[in-house]
């Protein structure tokens, strides 16, 4: 994603319960705890920009730790609307989890924790939405929420291979590119696959939705990721609570392995990938998604006469 400068060095600061952040560049940090990995990106004069990163500081410590306290109920299926603690409702991540995942489980299954990255950077992204801030992305592990002042944008590339690191700017071509303005009705990216660090029960190598928030980019990404799929032999899939015990999937079967599949079957997958995109794109649930699929991709997004804000989408692809 365009903006910030280069990254250079940083000195660390630790906060409760291990949490650390970084300094990477004078419009960029970094924030880590457990599994959470944020990049903020923010563009805004240096004394409010250093002063709303403070107070996401303030906040990030405590997200995780609340998150645990509710794994139990996060982990079933949203449709059974699990009652969440008071604590946690409070500080809202999990109350957007659930939100986020609500309208999907009407018909399919998904549990909140489909969501637990987008939620975290919208709950963050929010700090950021004030006058003097010309734009601010926070990236969590590739689910983006973003802000975006009158006449800002945001170039964003996409990068389908989830098993490998993304390369630096210019060192190999991107899978794509595509531009969100703030005109447009987006302020959240997600993409999910099976190569990426959650389970999948489908084969995509990737699938990259937009949405008007992150949470509800993370949840759509991970059903059409989950629909991306075909019948061929060669494909190895497990029990998902054999790979993980705590995982919110049960014994699902979940993809471990996918070959190289017949030009038959990879358009079989993308054509079921491509009709859940397009149900969720009809629903309003997503503004935009793209599937890629061993060197094939599919592009599912609003006709380009429909909106001015759509035909700013610019996916090249």
């Amino acid at each position: 994603m365009s903006g910030g400068g280069a990254v250079g060095g940083a000195g660390a600061a630790c906060g409760g319960g291990g949490a650390r952040r970084a300094r990477l560049a004078a419009d960029r940090w970094h924030f880590q705890h457990g599994p959470i990995d944020l990049i903020i990106d923010v563009d805004a004069a240096a004394p409010l920009a250093e002063a709303l990163v403070d107070a996401a500081w303030e906040r990030f410590p405590a997200i995780l730790p609340d998150l645990v306290t509710e794994l139990g109920a996060l982990r079933r299926p949203a449709c059974e609307r699990p009652t969440l603690a008071a604590p946690v409702l409070g500080c809202s991540v999990a109350g957007r989890m659930q939100h986020a995942c609500a309208p999907f489980a009407r018909h399919r299954f998904i549990t909140p924790m489909a969501a637990v990255a987008g939620a975290v950077a919208d709950e963050l992204i929010g700090l950021f939405n004030r006058p003097g801030v010309r734009r601010a992305a926070i990236n969590n592990g590739g689910d983006i929420a973003l802000t975006l002042s009158p006449g800002a944008r945001y170039r964003v590339g996409i990068w389908s291979r989830l098993d490998r690191a993304m390369p630096p700017t210019g060192s190999e071509p991107l899978d794509g590119t595509f531009t969100i303005t703030a005109d447009m009705p987006v302020r959240g990216i997600a993409t999910s696959g099976w190569r990426g660090r959650s389970f999948s029960l489908g084969i995509a190598d990737s699938v990259t939705v937009l949405a008007a928030d992150a949470a509800a980019a993370d949840a759509a990404a991970t059903l059409i990721a989950n629909a991306v799929d075909c019948d061929d032999p060669g494909i190895r899939r497990a029990p998902a609570d054999e790979l993980k015990d705590d995982t919110d999937l049960g014994s699902r079967l979940v993809t471990v392995d996918v070959p190289p599949l017949p030009e038959a079957a990879v358009a079989a997958a993308l054509a079921a990938g491509r009709l859940e995109a397009a149900h969720w794109l009809a629903a309003g649930a997503i503004h935009a998604a793209a599937i890629f699929l061993q060197g094939r991709t599919e592009v599912v997004m609003p006709h380009p006469r429909a909106t001015h804000a759509a035909a700013t989408l610019e996916a090249v692809l």
